[in-house]
């Protein structure tokens, strides 16, 4: 069954957002699989930020760990084993994040060809420039570039 990705929110502050009144939580994104009732399988993360565990509870939804310095999580060397040299030299060069990593595994293991990863999306006035990697099969891969009208636009 497929995965997905989605925000998970720390306690900590970036550094940019310390000083306003209403100090901005940090956010970033992990990736979940779901079972056969379409819960979230509960996982262990580690914040990219801070490094504080979460232990993953549902979508966009975690409780810290407060003795979680030493817990096991997965890393992309891990994955790294179990993806093609190509692939991997794919997400290396996009500077991908542990949740694109997860999600590429997460493909290749259950064979869901066809598949699309966004690799980078940057917002432009009123449209989202997107580059996405299409998973064909374990060793071929498609590279497109595609925009995205964000603003309605009138008739």
């Amino acid at each position: 069954m497929a995965g997905f990705k989605h925000l998970i929110q720390c306690h900590c502050i970036l550094p940019q957002f310390r000083k306003l009144d209403n100090p901005i939580f940090h956010k970033f994104v992990v990736f979940s699989n779901i079972d056969d009732d379409d819960d979230v399988i509960p996982k262990i993360v580690k914040c990219n930020n801070c490094e504080i565990a979460h232990k993953v509870t549902d979508f966009c939804k975690s409780e810290v760990i407060l003795d979680g310095e030493d817990v096991c999580v997965i890393s992309m060397s891990d994955i790294r084993q179990s993806l093609s040299d190509k692939l991997c030299q794919i997400l290396d060069d996009h500077k991908c994040d542990i949740a694109t990593w997860e999600q590429a595994k997460d493909i290749i293991e259950n064979k869901l060809w066809g598949s699309i990863i966004i690799l980078s999306s940057k917002k432009l006035s009123g449209v989202t420039n997107i580059k996405s990697l299409i998973i064909n099969n374990e060793d071929d891969f498609k590279i497109e570039v595609s925009m995205r009208q964000d603003d309605l636009v009138k008739k």
